[in-house]
């Protein structure tokens, strides 16, 4: 479909989206997440948190516990957008939400 303006010129032109390489991309793990608002945008950083091995009697474990000082969280991806593009995520985010919940309800 494209608009035409008065003079008979485009004003604007709409091409289909095809995603490409969907297949080929890697599936990542995320379990951490972490928004931050910059100027003009927002920066979502995705990660994951792989809780660390702990092995032995409850006094071994609670020794294991106090050695540690930190669990890391590993940076899997950092996406900036803007107000407007987090809006689109945030529905594409409810919608898949809301079809998981149906498939598991036994529905479409």
């Amino acid at each position: 479909m494209t608009d035409f303006n008065a003079a008979g010129q485009p004003e604007r032109i709409e091409l289909p989206l095809v995603w490409v390489g969907v297949e080929d991309a890697e599936i990542l793990f995320a379990n951490q997440f972490l928004g931050q608002v910059e100027q003009q945008e927002i920066v979502l950083t995705l990660g994951q948190v792989t809780p660390p091995v702990l092995l032995g009697s409850p006094e071994q474990l609670a020794r294991q516990v106090e050695r540690l000082s930190f669990v890391p969280v590993r940076t899997v991806a950092r996406f900036g957008m803007t107000r407007a593009r987090l809006e689109e995520l945030i529905t594409v985010l409810q919608t898949t939400a809301r079809n998981f919940d149906a498939r598991d309800r036994g529905g479409t």
